[in-house]
């Protein structure tokens, strides 16, 4: 039966302040804004895509000397005391005992899904929470610094591990075939379908998620990072184009409008369960 709910976040912005920004700030770039300004913003208005121009840039930058060398150690390093917005180590064990207060067989699983940097996010302090972690990947030298981009998730990139979730296709296997998420399965045969999924995210590659979610009986939820106003608007128009149908503060303490509503949907995916299998 296909009694398995999926909550994917996004991480940067949705479960924590933007951890690459965090980075390079800790690795000593100097003005951060800068960086995103004057060494991202121009490969973009050449054509680049956003995530490998921000990650060609810092091997550029580290390269030049401009902060500490990009490895794994660094990432793992910075990764494990990056802060996490606030009630985000709660979450998890309570969002469990929402799915199983309605339903005792729902099985509830997290994932992460993210343009961020993987060695960063694997790092962190509730990177056990999750079955799999999806993100922007370095390929390494000999020496351990970062060469050029591994892997880059980006927008639609997004929208196909939201299809591993549901196909089932988790875990070193599946990533060491990359085509088989293109593979048709019948809609009993799911493992997760859409309309079992909460998808939380932010930004601007979140929308193809929240679309696919929202068109196919999901839940898409955008949130803010209240202290980053020059990103309210942003948000806003998430809601005002109807991507979304909620936008709350990235606040997850218990009692907050976010974790309340989190808390709905879960126990609303696994009442409904409960239903169609008695």
């Amino acid at each position: 039966m296909q009694e398995t709910i999926a909550i994917v976040f996004d991480f940067d912005d949705t479960l924590a302040p933007d951890t690459t920004t965090g980075f390079l700030d800790w690795a000593g770039i100097g003005d951060v804004g800068a960086f995103w300004a004057e060494d991202v913003a121009p490969l973009i208005t050449e054509g680049w895509d956003p995530v490998p121009a921000y990650m060609f840039a810092m091997i550029e930058a580290a390269r030049a000397g401009r902060c500490r060398p990009l490895t794994r150690e660094s990432f793992a390093e910075w990764g494990a005391i990056a802060p996490l917005h606030r009630g985000v180590p709660e979450l998890f064990a309570h969002l469990r005992a929402a799915a199983h207060s309605e339903n005792p067989r729902a099985q509830l699983e997290f994932y992460v899904i993210s343009s961020g940097i993987g060695d960063v996010l694997r790092a962190t302090g509730i990177a056990d929470a999750f079955t799999a972690i999806w993100s922007s990947e370095f390929a390494y030298g000999a020496d351990d610094a970062a060469r050029f981009a591994r892997r880059v998730v980006s927008f639609t990139d997004k929208t196909r591990y939201l299809f591993h979730v549901q196909k089932g296709l988790i875990g070193a296997e599946a990533d060491r075939n990359p085509f088989a998420v293109n593979r048709r399965i019948p809609a009993e045969r799911l493992r997760v379908p859409l309309a079992n999924m909460i998808f939380v995210g932010d930004g601007y590659t979140d929308i193809p998620c929240f679309s696919l979610l929202e068109q196919n009986g999901g839940t898409p939820i955008a949130v803010y990072d209240p202290q980053r106003p020059d990103k309210w608007r942003r948000a806003f128009d998430f809601v005002r184009e109807g991507r979304v149908r909620t936008l709350h503060s990235a606040n997850y303490e218990a009692g907050s409008d976010l974790n309340n509503v989190l808390t709905m949907a879960t126990a609303a995916i696994a009442a409904d369960l409960e239903q169609r299998t008695r």
